[in-house]
């Protein structure tokens, strides 16, 4: 799965690289170096881009003497548990997400030999905004903004490119031969929220700020139904389940299933299930969505995250488990990447990761113009 680039290609540096999505997205770069800690995720790196000297381990744990030569672009999918809205929200100073920390000072010890990247990306889940009351957002710009570089950030959904509910923060640094800027906030990669966390930062780093500037991409001509695989090759729930499944559903997704049932034409949906507070009881619901998109992938811990494909044809309801094929496919990565040999294993692969196109997007627009300069010198 390794892109064959040229021999003065820039370079990148993957770290907390799961299954290596985003080298795939970095079109015209050679990944030079990569690191995970999840032993079935570096299974997979390995399985997939076997050319690439990779570290399994905590990226606190690594010296620049376990990194080759140096690199245009570090890129860290720093963990999210600790910082999603779905999680405790223990910011940086949680156990996983405080991983960041790690990463940082690998990059001030390549900085102290003058190898550190020009350009570093994080990206991590959006509650990393107000996370800490804005503190910890405001202490990853400081961060990056170390050595002279310019940090902007951009909230973008991988729905522009997929048809997947996927919003992601990317913290852009950038020193050197830095992409244009702009005089403020745009639509759609600078939100309200976003706009508001910038308004909270200290003045010292602000200084250092950036907005950067990221084309839209064209309108989008995928759709879930598309991205699925035929219905003779998968397994679907007998009808005990799909009864079971259907009674959790609310009286308004009942209507929305009744409503597409009578029109008798075949349609798809994307189901999940979710607790709710209904009169002051926590309730498990199901939940559907017949837009054309698919929920935001998310790791399958305990089965609740895990999506069911509902498809309604000529008035017959039938369901399934998404399959990680079809995950890897919501994600942007091609049919021949090489998945793991559990269904469990690959849709936890794919619910970490970051989907391709968004990763190409920003290496087009901000993080290749005057990248490479270092190798080619």
């Amino acid at each position: 799965m390794t892109n064959q680039v040229s021999s003065n290609a820039p370079t990148a540096w993957e770290f907390f690289a799961g299954g290596g999505l985003a080298g795939l997205g970095l079109d015209g770069w050679r990944v030079g170096f990569a690191n995970d800690l999840d032993a079935a995720k570096a299974r997979a790196f390995r399985a997939n881009h076997p050319d690439v000297p990779f570290h399994e381990g905590d990226v606190g744990a690594l010296t620049p003497a376990d990194l080759p030569g140096s690199a245009d672009l570090a890129w860290a999918s720093s963990p999210c548990q600790d910082l999603s809205l779905a999680g405790a929200r223990g910011g940086l100073a949680g156990r996983r997400s405080g991983a960041f920390w790690g990463f940082m000072e690998l990059m001030r010890g390549l900085e102290a030999e003058g190898r550190a990247p020009d350009r570093i990306v994080v990206e991590n889940v959006c509650g990393l905004l107000t996370s800490g009351g804005g503190a910890d957002f405001a202490a990853v710009c400081a961060a990056l903004g170390e050595g002279g570089r310019r940090v902007g950030a951009l909230e973008i959904d991988a729905a522009h490119w997929l048809p997947q509910s996927r919003p992601r923060l990317f913290v852009v640094a950038v020193r050197g031969d830095a992409p244009p800027e702009i005089a403020g906030p745009v639509a759609p990669f600078h939100s309200a929220r976003l706009v508001a966390a910038h308004d909270r930062l200290p003045d010292a780093v602000k200084a250092s700020w950036a907005w950067w500037s990221l084309a839209a991409p064209p309108r989008r001509n995928l759709d879930l139904a598309g991205m699925l695989e035929p219905d003779d090759r998968v397994a679907w729930f007998s009808d005990e389940r799909t009864k079971a499944a259907l009674a959790l559903l609310s009286p308004l997704h009942r209507r929305r299933l009744e409503a597409e049932r009578a029109s008798g034409g075949r349609r798809t949906a994307a189901g999940y299930r979710r607790v709710r507070i209904e009169d002051g009881v926590r309730t498990q619901r199901l939940e559907l969505r017949f837009d054309g998109m698919a929920g935001c992938l998310r790791t399958p811990a305990g089965g609740s995250s895990r999506q069911i494909v509902v498809v309604v044809d000529g008035g017959r309801t039938r369901l399934r488990w998404l399959t990680p094929v079809e995950a890897a496919r919501l994600m942007g990565v091609p049919d021949a990447y090489r998945l793991p040999a559990s269904a469990s294993a690959g849709l936890k692969l794919m619910g970490d990761a970051v989907a391709v196109p968004v990763v190409r997007a920003l290496a087009d627009g901000l993080l290749a113009p005057g990248a490479g300069r270092r190798a080619a010198a």
